[in-house]
C-alpha cells in the first residue's frame, strides 16, 4: 500500500469537494475553486469530512498515481482553505523588481530589464527596504502554478556558487565555493 496514498486528507470547515462520473474532482473553498481530473485507476470517496483514494489494481502505474493524486488533491484543499505563498530574494549590486499589476519587470545586470507576464490568478508584492535585498512575494491557491512562476523567474538569473548573486528563495541555503586564492 502506499505510504502517501493511503492516509486520508482532512477537510477543513467551508470546503466542498465534489466528485464527477469523470473522475473530475472540485474543490471549493474560501479562496476559490480549483479542479483535477484523476484517473480512473484511484477511485475517491468523500466521507467524514474526510476525502479517501484507493486503487483498482497493485501494478506499480496505478500504486504511482495513488500516491500523486492523493498528493494533488491535498494540495488543493490547503489551496483553497489557506492558499500558498513564495518570497524570493534577489541578491547583487543594482538588482530591482517592481510590478506594475500581473507584470513584473527586473533589473537582474543584464543590458535590459527583464519583463514577465504573470498569470492571473497569482497574486504579486515587490518590497525594497533600503540595506536590504529586494523581494518578490507572490501568493496562489494552486501549488503547481505558483511553483513553476517562482521556477521561471529564479531561472532568469539562478545564484552562481561564487558570491551568492541571483534570485534565490528566502530562506534557501547556498552551496559556496572558495576563489582561486583558497588553494594557495
Amino acid at each position: 500500500m502506499s505510504r502517501i496514498g493511503k492516509l486520508p486528507i482532512d477537510l477543513p470547515a467551508g470546503v466542498e469537494v465534489t466528485v464527477n462520473a469523470d473522475n473530475v474532482v472540485k474543490v471549493k473553498g474560501k479562496l476559490g475553486e480549483l479542479t483535477q481530473q484523476v484517473d480512473p485507476a484511484v477511485t475517491i470517496k468523500v466521507e467524514n469530512n474526510q476525502i479517501v483514494l484507493d486503487r483498482i489494481s497493485e501494478e506499480i502505474d496505478h500504486r504511482a498515481k495513488h500516491g500523486l493524486y492523493r498528493a494533488l488533491l491535498n494540495n488543493m484543499v490547503k489551496g483553497v482553505s489557506e492558499g500558498f505563498n513564495v518570497v524570493q530574494e534577489l541578491v547583487g549590486v543594482g538588482y530591482k523588481a517592481e510590478a506594475k499589476g500581473q507584470v513584473l519587470e527586473m533589473s537582474l545586470g543584464y543590458s535590459h530589464n527583464l519583463v514577465l507576464v504573470l498569470p492571473s490568478e497569482i497574486k504579486i508584492e515587490t518590497v525594497t527596504e533600503r540595506g536590504k535585498n529586494p523581494l518578490i512575494k507572490m501568493s496562489c491557491i494552486d501549488k503547481q502554478l505558483l511553483g513553476q512562476v517562482a521556477a521561471k523567474i529564479r531561472s532568469l538569473r539562478a545564484p552562481e556558487p561564487y558570491k551568492g548573486k541571483g534570485i534565490k528563495f528566502q530562506g534557501e541555503l547556498l552551496r559556496r565555493k572558495a576563489g582561486k586564492t583558497a588553494g594557495k
